[in-house]
């Protein structure tokens, strides 16, 4: 039985490569199996010929092979097979394996323990109440003769294959638990991936609303100048009428009060006779072409956004397709 146990432990023990036990150090792919490093790297090498090797003073580029058990494709850093994890609990039961393998069988037979009580006597039952090793007076005569026992070797066997199958169910739930670290970080750069492009997929989106507004930013302002600059036009326009009219009148004042200085009559009669009628009729000149009160105002113009920045501030994630 325990022969059996350790030829199962064994075949878990095999690297798929050179078809021999693990040599250390061990190394995990991806896909969860393990294989020797040496057995990894050639097989990298073989999948990458134009590799660096490690100690080569060129940087090193990364490569892919796949797993000889599964064919899943393994990629790789720059570091090639030295960037891969250990399997330091594999390596801990081939050196605890090889110890055992090399205790001969015969030398593990001639092995008897003395009964500390009985001291000619050798321990070879085991108590199954107080669960230890004692030798046949102790069951008849001594402190286990009201005890259950069973064969020492019985008792042996039996927890020694328990122990072999423990050994087993731990390291493939390792192997189940490295899967599921292995998924998790898979996750974690899923959505670092999905983050990213949400974040750009929201800014184009803002950038386009913000397009929106400065597009109507420069309608809106568009439609003030063209206000702004057709009311300038109409009052610089009477600026100017008001301002001939002025300089006409002006004129027409100077010349009336150059009339009036001449002491001569008869230089003064030969004066234009138009002269009162040209006064009189720019006296009653109309000048009441003039803006309208308020034509300056532009209040007009003023708008809301007080309903669109509050919808604005409303603007949320859908939540459904």
């Amino acid at each position: 039985a325990e022969a059996r146990s350790m030829e199962s432990l064994e075949k878990q023990l095999i690297c798929p490569i050179c078809l021999e036990m693990f040599s250390k150090p061990v190394v995990i792919l991806p896909c969860q199996h393990n294989l020797c490093r040496k057995c990894a790297n050639d097989v990298f090498q073989a999948s990458n010929p134009l590799w660096q090797s490690r100690g080569s003073s060129a940087v090193p580029s990364g490569g892919r092979f796949r797993c000889p058990s599964c064919r899943h494709e393994v990629v790789l850093d720059r570091h090639g097979v030295y960037g891969l994890q250990r399997n330091l609990l594999v390596e801990n039961i081939i050196d605890i394996y090889k110890q055992e393998s090399a205790r001969p069988l015969h030398a593990k037979a001639e092995q008897h323990l003395m009964c500390e009580e009985h001291e000619d006597e050798r321990i070879n039952i085991y108590c199954l109440r107080c669960e230890a090793p004692t030798c046949s007076l102790c069951k008849v005569f001594g402190a286990h003769k009201d005890c259950e026992v069973a064969p020492l070797p019985a008792v042996y066997q039996r927890q020694k294959s328990e122990l072999s199958d423990g050994i087993a169910m731990l390291v493939a739930g390792n192997d189940r638990i490295q899967a599921i670290i292995t998924q998790m970080e898979e996750i974690c750069h899923t959505i670092e991936e999905n983050g990213r492009r949400q974040k750009q997929h929201l800014g184009l989106r803002f950038d386009a609303l913000y397009g929106i507004l400065e597009e109507r930013k420069k309608e809106l302002l568009q439609s003030i100048a063209a206000e702004q600059e057709a009311k300038l036009q109409r009052v610089r326009g009477l600026i100017r009428q008001y301002g001939d009219h002025l300089e006409a009148s002006s004129k027409l004042v100077e010349s009336a009060i150059q009339a009036m200085e001449e002491p001569q009559m008869a230089l003064y009669l030969q004066l234009p006779v138009s002269l009162p009628c040209r006064i009189t009729d720019m006296s009653k000149a109309s000048m009441s072409s003039r803006p309208e009160p308020g034509y300056e105002n532009m209040d007009h113009f003023s708008i809301n956004v007080d309903y669109v920045a509050e919808m604005l501030r409303t603007i949320e994630f859908q939540t459904g397709a």
